[in-house]
């Protein structure tokens, strides 16, 4: 709500900046999202005259919509029949027609069926009741298949295996990632602060010097890594969880009256800075920590 306060129109988003919009954002993860909010206004109100197009196939050439987004969208505000497939309708057209295979592999053949079972009339309403039915009914465990009214027509029901369904893969361990942090801060209580590039994991946000680190590689995880020369103290490590990965940040503090940097400034109020949830636990587990 906060965010939509802030922008409560397309015009009003495509006229803020990014750095805004990602300070909105910081905390809530996916900052992609947050920049593809941005530039699918921008599209909207500079190609489209501020008005969405109508269709899943227009909207689905939106920045940062794709195909599930598209169909929702087109089939709840447009009443268009295009098939909408979220994870609860997977859960019921996998049980209701016994779909023997795992995710992902099993998402066109749940699709062909929900496209064969969406009516002409009134796509988006039926969109909306199957996504309830398995958020409340046909749910991933103890489902009420008494109370559903669709068990005559369910095959996995009928077989007493419902909870069998869908199929799942195995997991995959994530790989876990190591790197560096360094929390500088003054005699005014300031902290150092960068920007991150522009692309690339949480792009465009801001954070302390960091070694360099990626969802495929380590970065150097030692106190000589460190961006400038400072006394710099070990105050222990963060984790963090990624979509892909596990990030173990060692984190590094200094007091540091010195002029920031280039493509560095110091920030009297880190916590209305565009940090995701990463940098602030490093940042507040710097500030809190006691020699």
């Amino acid at each position: 709500m906060k965010f939509v306060a802030l922008w409560p129109t397309i015009a009003d988003l495509a006229a803020a900046s990014e750095e805004d919009i990602l300070k909105a954002w910081a905390g809530l993860g996916y900052y992609s999202r947050a920049r593809n909010l941005k530039k699918c206004a921008d599209t909207v109100l500079h190609e489209h005259g501020g008005i969405f197009p109508t269709s899943a196939a227009a909207l689905q050439k939106l920045p940062g919509i794709g195909g599930y987004t598209a169909s929702a969208i087109a089939a709840i505000a447009f009443n268009e029949r295009v098939p909408v497939v979220d994870g609860n309708i997977e859960r019921v057209v996998s049980r209701l027609r016994e779909i023997k295979h795992a995710f992902p592999k099993a998402k066109p053949f749940v699709t062909e069926w929900v496209s064969a079972f969406t009516p002409f009339d009134r796509p988006g309403d039926f969109a909306q009741a199957m996504m309830d039915l398995g958020a409340t009914i046909c749910t991933p465990r103890n489902p009420s298949c008494l109370h559903c009214p669709l068990n005559e027509d369910c095959w996995a029901y009928k077989k007493g295996n419902p909870e069998s369904y869908p199929f799942k893969s195995a997991k995959k361990a994530k790989p876990k990632r190591l790197g560096a942090a360094f929390v500088a801060s003054n005699s005014n209580r300031e902290v150092l602060l960068k920007k991150r590039g522009d692309s690339g994991l949480l792009a465009g946000m801001s954070e302390v010097p960091t070694t360099t680190w990626t969802a495929g590689a380590d970065g150097l995880t030692g106190k000589d890594a460190a961006p400038f020369t400072a006394n710099w103290q070990a105050c222990g490590s963060v984790r963090h969880i990624f979509t892909h990965f596990e990030l173990e940040m060692m984190i590094y503090r200094a007091q540091a009256d010195i002029s920031a940097p280039d493509g560095h400034w110091w920030s009297p109020d880190y916590e209305a800075e565009a940090l995701p949830t990463l940098m602030k636990k490093v940042i507040e587990t710097a500030l809190s920590f006691k020699p």
